[in-house]
């Protein structure tokens, strides 16, 4: 059984743009992230990252978890394991 899930961008039909309102850019940023993992592009793209690029990412996305997410909320919603509480 998969562990992670990318359903958002399967099931999306609404505007996928930025800057109309905050409930449409939320929506947007999910679908965006979400077509952006997708392991076939992420297994061309990747490469051709530079190293401030990938690092500029991992720092970005580490941030975010760091600032918006608890301990627990980091393993269970993003590790996805069973860290005490």
């Amino acid at each position: 059984m998969a562990t992670h899930s990318h359903q958002f961008v399967e099931t999306y039909k609404g505007l996928v743009g930025f800057g109309l309102d905050r409930e449409n850019d939320q929506n947007t940023i999910v679908y965006y992230l979400q077509k952006f993992s997708d392991d076939a592009l992420m297994q061309t793209l990747v490469k051709r990252l530079s190293d401030d690029e990938l690092n500029e990412i991992f720092s970005l996305v580490t941030r975010l978890l760091k600032r918006h997410l608890t301990e627990s909320e980091y393993h269970r919603l993003f590790l996805k394991d069973d860290h005490p509480k």
